[in-house]
Order: structure tokens, then sequence, then C-alpha cells
């Protein structure tokens, strides 16, 4: 949110960029004069004057981004450059009086455009329903008339304007940007706009020095999505609306992002097609015309061999493995895939970058070690800092204990501290940063304990110590925060017991008891998530706006090793360019003070250097992250804008829930992929065989009807793919389609399987009939298309990404569909559906001679897929094409 320049028409909020923007910050208006500004004072607006500035400045609600109607998403759907592949080879088929042919593919992309609109589609209205998970109601003081007194009343967020007065407590959201009137120990959240894991003190006096850091460390201001973690405030509203910080940070949202993954991989098979498609026809027609003095009565040949490379289940495939895999993911883990295509993207991703706060570790600390003086353990020093905690919530009258109090009770019985009995407490607050707590000890009658907790500077600078022991004592704290651990101290004083109240000033002259040292709490998922995400081959980067030291030390307790070096911050990423931060990026684990843009950009280069990326953030400061990475992933409690920037919102912000849907990714990838591997080189072996036997034979190699009703039976075994259950294999690399690997995968198995084409054209020729065998029309097409649905058959089977897992027992839904496309290759020339599409049947010596094919064919098939994917496994080649074989 740095770059955020919302200004504010009553001047409170400083329009002057933020931190890493062109100029600096002013100091904030005083209470007084922001008061003036806004026409408003402390008892708030009247009903009147809140319906003027409502009727000027609008409901305070953020801009919306329509939800897109079904007829444009399913128009969104054409956009697809593959099917726009397939719907010109259907106006060509149309062209030349191909009706079947042009219908089946109109068919298949209108099924392939509804199915994958219906699913984007009911992603939207699920998303639409969680839009609804926010702050719904404000406390704030209204007035009837002028000389009334102010009534406090819960009204709707969207009703306030600025000038209202509201109040704040614990777990309440912050609905508008405000400054503070009143504040007393208030600590908000600030993640969502910062990325900032502890709690912000904030404060209301007007003679607290500007921060340094930007707009969002000014004390006296709170910003529209923060919580309240701890205390009360009274604040007046100073922007609603559009106008607020969370809501220009929103604005940027609508960005146009740039291609996935899956967008370029399916951007380069198309193009690989259309090349190999454009150039096909005309070579027919060429070599037709010279060879065979056969011109344009061709060209519905020339037009079916084009059709024949294509192929025409892509978009069904894909949307339906999709859907199932996106259906799957709703139904078991809670996880909304928005864009279909995302699903792909998460099989794809091998580099995940996320927060630490929430997905390594909870939002609250716990207690690592107490310590005395000397460095050593002290159980003595826990007991003293949960007598302050305890009795400092119990006397301050404080609604909960802040988190740091809680983990140090959480570390104690209760007993221990009902041996004391309390007096009086001094709350922490954000100028002392420390608290007190007055008890009398068991057998110390006349004589009060004051027991001081708080920051190590602090509490030091109170205690009666000499300056190379206050330096020590420093120094040993230094080293212990360095760590990644939060530092309290804790000092004692003995004095006089007495029925006056205590004061600040009392804490002087303190004897120094020892430190208590916290880490931040795990999340108990976290390291088995983790290892299932490392054993699939994904790298995990911590991109956090916390202390390095905080973030390393989470890494390291939770195995992720981080060597000497291992952490950035962000003045190690601003020295960079582009090129060595990719470099440094790769190598890097934690990425520590990371702000917005550093997210961004350094996600921007790992895709660069050809990583796919997911992002996992929750906050207004990931909206740049999130439409940087390949697929943006958001948790369902993250801020409504993160939550419509992402392309998968999850249930819980709970990294288990990512490696499901991985997993749901790969599979869904897996066989995608094996479909277009299979479908692909057996096409082009068909098309490299129609090629020759169309010079070869004085007669077309085969009926346009016989290749219709061939691609019809291969295409719905094809939908087989869709419901195959692949290899655990699958999982353990990202399934990326790369046109390249796939462009010489089929070539390779395509001429193979060409060789297969034309062992069957010899058969026919001199097995059966003698050297003039070729003259029988009937004959040749009947043969060449019974082998053609057997070779396509033994492909799927032999080739299939699942084919380890039918044990001998079950077929599954490849070898069903492979079983029926031999039988179909097998009768249909015996039917009277044979007879209409000129098929005849064969002498028994015919299949026995394409059987000692066959067994050549699929042991050709399997020794080049053995070499294949010992290529695609050697340890120093990088994971490419698809991550379960060839």
């Amino acid at each position: 949110m740095a770059d955020t320049t919302a200004a504010s028409d009553a001047g409170v909020l400083p329009p002057e960029p933020a931190r890493g923007d062109d100029g600096p910050i002013p100091g904030v208006p005083t209470v007084l004069q922001t008061l003036r500004r806004l026409n408003s004072g402390p008892r708030g607006l009247t009903e009147t004057e809140a319906e003027e500035r409502q009727a000027r400045h609008g409901a305070n609600v953020l801009p919306t981004h329509g939800e897109a109607s079904w007829p444009r998403v399913l128009i969104r759907s054409l956009r697809d450059p593959f099917t726009a592949v397939l719907l010109g080879l259907g106006l060509v088929s149309a062209a030349v009086a191909s009706w079947g042919t042009a219908c089946v593919i109109l068919l298949l992309v209108a099924v392939s455009c509804v199915l994958r609109t219906s699913g984007e589609y009911r992603a939207g209205r699920s998303m639409a329903g969680l839009r609804g998970l926010v702050a719904t109601t404000a406390t704030v003081l209204r007035r009837t008339d002028e000389d009334a007194p102010p009534d406090a009343r819960e009204i709707p967020v969207d009703d306030l304007v600025p000038g209202d007065v509201i109040r704040l407590g614990p777990g309440d959201l912050v609905p508008a940007d405000v400054r503070l009137l009143r504040a007393q120990g208030l600590t908000v959240h600030q993640a969502a706009l910062t990325g900032e894991s502890a709690p912000v003190p904030k404060s209301a006096d007007d003679t607290a020095s500007a921060a340094s850091g930007g707009v969002f460390d000014q004390p006296q201001l709170c910003f529209q999505s923060s919580g309240v973690a701890s205390g009360s405030a009274t604040a007046v509203v100073v922007e609603t609306g559009a106008r607020t910080r969370f809501a220009a940070a929103h604005g940027r949202g609508g960005a146009r992002r740039e291609a996935s993954a899956f967008d370029r991989s399916v951007h380069g098979i198309s193009w690989i097609l259309i090349r190999f498609m454009l150039l096909t026809p005309p070579l027919v027609l060429m070599a037709n015309a010279t060879l065979r003095d056969r011109g344009l009565e061709t060209l519905p040949f020339s037009v079916a061999v084009a059709v024949g490379l294509t192929p025409e289940m892509l978009p069904v495939i894909v949307t339906i493995c999709l859907a199932r895999g996106a259906s799957l993911l709703a139904r078991t883990h809670g996880v909304i895939v928005k864009r279909l295509p995302a699903l792909h993207d998460l099989g794809a991703v091998d580099v995940l970058c996320l927060d630490k706060t929430g997905t390594l570790t909870q939002d609250r600390p716990v207690l690592d070690r107490t310590l005395g003086p000397d460095g050593q353990d002290d159980p003595e020093v826990l007991r003293w800092a949960a007598v302050n905690a305890w009795w400092t919530l119990q006397l301050a009258d404080l609604p909960a204990p802040d988190a740091l109090d809680e983990a140090v009770l959480d570390a104690v019985e209760e007993d221990d501290l009902m041996a004391y009995d309390g007096v009086a407490a001094l709350p922490f607050d954000p100028v002392r940063r420390l608290s007190t707590a007055v008890v009398r000890t068991p057998g110390r009658l006349g004589t009060h304990t004051l027991v001081v907790k708080g920051a190590v500077e602090a509490v030091l600078e109170r205690c009666a110590l000499t300056a190379e022991e206050r330096d020590k004592l420093l120094a040993l704290a230094a080293t212990h925060a360095d760590d990644g651990l939060r530092v309290l101290a804790v000092a004692l004083a003995e004095r006089p017991a007495r029925t006056r109240d205590h004061a600040p000033a009392d804490e002087r002259g303190l004897a120094f008891r020892g430190f208590v040292t916290l880490k931040d709490a795990l999340a108990p998922t976290a390291a088995e998530a983790l290892k299932v995400l490392a054993d699939r081959g994904v790298t995990v980067k911590i991109l956090t706006g916390d202390h390095p030291g905080t973030a390393a030390r989470a890494c390291r307790d939770l195995g992720i090793a981080v060597p000497p070096g291992g952490v950035l911050t962000a003045d190690g990423i601003e020295r960079l360019d582009d090129g060595d931060l990719a470099a440094t990026a790769s190598r890097t684990t934690v990425f520590a003070r990371c702000t917005p843009e550093h997210k961004a950009r350094i996600a921007t280069v790992l895709r660069a250097g050809g990583h796919t990326v997911g992002y996992l953030g929750d906050g207004v400061n990931d909206l740049p992250a999130l439409r940087a990475a390949d697929v943006g992933i958001a948790p369902r409690e993250a801020v409504a804008v993160a939550r419509d920037s992402a392309d998968v919102v999850l249930a819980e912000k709970d990294l288990t829930a990512i490696g499901h849907s991985i997993a749901a990714g790969r599979y869904a990838g897996g066989n995608i992929a094996t479909y277009l591997r299979i479908t692909l080189s057996s096409n082009l072996g068909n098309v490299i065989a129609m090629l020759a036997a169309g010079l070869l034979l004085p007669y077309l190699p085969m009926l346009p009807a016989q290749v219709l009703a061939q691609n019809l039976c291969f295409d719905a075994a094809q939908l087989a793919f869709a419901h195959d259950r692949p290899h655990p294999a699958v999982l353990r690399r990202p399934t990326v389609l790369r046109p390249r690997d796939l462009l010489r995968f089929i070539v390779g198995f395509g001429a193979l399987n060409a060789v297969a084409d034309l062992a069957t054209f010899g058969v026919l020729a001199f097995a059966l009939y003698g050297p003039d065998g070729l003259d029988d029309e009937a004959v040749f097409h009947s043969g060449w298309f019974t082998e053609n649905l057997i070779t396509q058959a033994l492909v799927m089977l032999l080739l299939r990404a699942g084919r380890h897992t039918a044990e001998g027992r079950n077929p599954g839904p490849i070898g069903w569909a492979a079983g029926a496309l031999t039988a179909v290759g097998l009768l249909l020339p015996f039917t009277p559906l044979g007879s209409l599409l000129g098929l005849t049947p064969l002498p028994a010596v015919y299949y026995l001679l394409l059987a000692a094919v066959l067994v050549l064919y699929a042991a050709g098939l399997t020794a080049v897929r053995s070499r294949a994917e010992r290529h695609l496994t050697d340890p120093g080649r990088p994971a490419l094409g698809a991550s379960h074989g060839p």
C-alpha cells in the first residue's frame, strides 16, 4: 500500500505520498484542527447533518466490480486460441460441404464453452456469498438535534459519513479511515494493509512525533480493514467509501494481469497446430495435383487430413478435467476455484510464495524461555511475569489480555498466581511501553511488591544498574531478538505498603529480575504440509513484512533450511536489478521487511526465470503480488479485495489445503497432458500415413465418411481421459505443458505410429492379395480402418499416465475405452453400418498378420517410452513437460 495516495477532502489524511514515494509525510493535524475541518465535534453529528453528508459523500461502500453475467462469461470462453482454431476448421469444413465434420466440431466447441462457463459462473456466485463476511455495523454517536445529548447506537457501516464519531473496542474492524480522539491501550492489526504480524500501538496524543515510516505508522490514524487487538478508543471518521486508503488499493486490483502458465501453454500448442494445419492442405493439394493429376476434388480430403491432426476433444477434455477437479476440491476441502485454468496452474506450480503469519505460524506468541540476569534459565522470572499479567488484567479492568500476556499466563498454573493478592495496577500504554502490578507477597507484611514488565529498553532504564550492566543486558536481549524472539524484561521493587494511588513515578530504582522470550506459535499442520510440498517439488519462499530474525526463526523451527545469508531484506532487494534479483531469489528462502511492491517484483522475476509461481496472501498489501503470480490464492477470511483478486479461495489459511489443491491440479494436468501426447502423436502418425497413401494409391486412402466415423470413435474413447486416475507419481513434479517438449514427443511417437500404418499397407498389398491387392479399394479402407482404431487403443493403454494403477484387477476408464475402441475396429466391417460406410469383412489371415504387426508396434512403443522416461527423470535435467512421463 505504500503507493496509495487517496486524498482527504477534509485535509486530515495527508495527501502527500507515503513511504517509497516522492515526498515526505507531513505532521498529522491536531484533534481540534481535524474536528474544525470536518465541522464536527466530540459529541458527533446530528441526524440531519448525517443525512446531508450521506447525500453528498455517498454510502460507505467499496467500489464494486460487477459480477460478469452468464452470456459475458460464455463470450469470454470463446477467446481461447484453440477454440478459435476449431471454429475456423468447422467453418472451412462447412465451406467444402463436409457437413458431418463441421457439425461435430461445432458441437464440441459448444459443449466445451458451456461446461467452462457453468463452472466459472458457479464459482463467481460462490464468491459473491463470501463478500458478506465483513463488518456490518459500527457504534456511532448521533444526536437528534443540536441541543440533545449524544446517543451511542449501532448503525450499518454503509451509513457512516465523514465527521461521525465512533467507538472502537477489542475485536472490532475499523469501518472507515479515522483520526483518534481518545485511546486507552489501543493496538490494532494492520496486517491487511502493511503485512505486519504484530499489533501496532495507536495513540490520540497530538504531541506524538510523526513516524518516519509512512502514513500507516502514524499513531493517530487508523484505517479501514484494520482490526482492534486490544484497548478502546473514540475516533472521528475522516474518509469513507471510495476515498479510503483501502479503497485505493481495491482500485489497483482491476489491473490487467499477465498470461498465466495455462494461457502460455495453450497459446504455444495452438500455434504449433495452426502451423501444421495451415501447411497440410496445400501440401496434399500440390502433391495430388502433381503426381496423381487430382486437383480441387481432393480439397475435402485435404480438410479431413487437417481435421485429423486436430485434437477436437481438447476443449472438452480440458474443461471436464478441470471442472471435476474444482468440484471435488469444493466438496471435500471447501476450496473455490474461481477460474478453471487456475487449477492447471496450481498443478504446474513449482514455487509457492507466502507470508509467515497465519500460514507457517499462528497469529499468537508462545513462551520460549525465561532467563535470569546471568542469561541462564530461571523459572522464577516466568512466575513474576505471570503475576504482572494476571493482576494487570484483573485490576485495570481490561476486557482480555493482550497476546504476550496470554502466552505468559498459558505457561503457568493458576494456583501459582492465587498466592499473591493484587493491590493496584498501571496498565500498558504505548508511551511508557511497560505495565506494573502492585501485589502483597505472602509473608511480607507491610510491604508491597511492584512487578514491572515491558519493553527491554523501557524496563532497564528504570532499573538501578551501572552503564556496563545495562549494556550487557541490552546486548543479551538483542542477541535473542536477532534470533527471531520477542523479548520482555521483568523487574521488581519492594515498597512500603500505602493507601494512596500508585503512579508511573514509582517505577524507579527497580531490581532487574530477568527476561521472558517468546516465539511465534507454529501452525499445527505447517510442518507436515511443508514436507508434502517439498516431496512434490514445490519450493516455498517466505515474503513477509516482519523482522528477518523472526521469519528465519519460524522457518528453522519448521525444518526449512535457511543457510547463512539466506535472508534478503528490503534494502537488499532495492539494490538489485531484475536480473540479479532473479538469480538471488532462486536461492533465497526468506524475504523480510517486504513492501507490496517488493512482493510483486519477486513474483515477477521468478516467473521470468521460468518458474510457475503461486502466491498466498490475505491483505491489501498482497494485491500486487496476487496479480503478478501465475495463480493467486487467498483464504476465505482475507479482505474482500484480496478474495476478489485471487484465482483460488481456501476455506482456511492452511498449507494443507494448498497441498490438496496442487494435487488436484496435477491430476487434472496429468490427464490433459496424457490426452495431448496420445492424441497428437496418433493423429500425426495417421496424417503421415494418409499423405503417403494418397501419393501411392490411385484412389483416396480413406473416404470422408470413414474419416469422420473413425474420428467420432476415437473422440468418444478419449472422454475416458477426463475420468482416469493417474499414477501417484504424477504428484512428484509440476505438470507443465511445454510446447517444444510436446512437439518432440509427438514427432517421435507419430513417426513410430506411421511406421505401423505403412507396415499394415504391406500386409494388405503382399500378404493378402499379392502385388495387385491394393487395387481393391474397399479392402484397403477396411484394413486400414481396423488397424487405425486398434493402434489408437494400444497407444491409449501404453502411454496413459495411470497405467500402473489397474494392477490386473480393474481396467479403469482408459482400459474400458480402449477395449470398446478395439471392438468397434474389429466388428464394424461385419455390420450393416460398416457396409454403409464402404467397409467390407476381411479374411482371418489378415487379422493374424495384423496381430504380428501390432505386437512389434507395442514392443517398439514400450522401448521408446522407456527411453523417453529415462530422459525425463535424469537428475541433471530440469523439470520440463508433464511431470509424470514423456
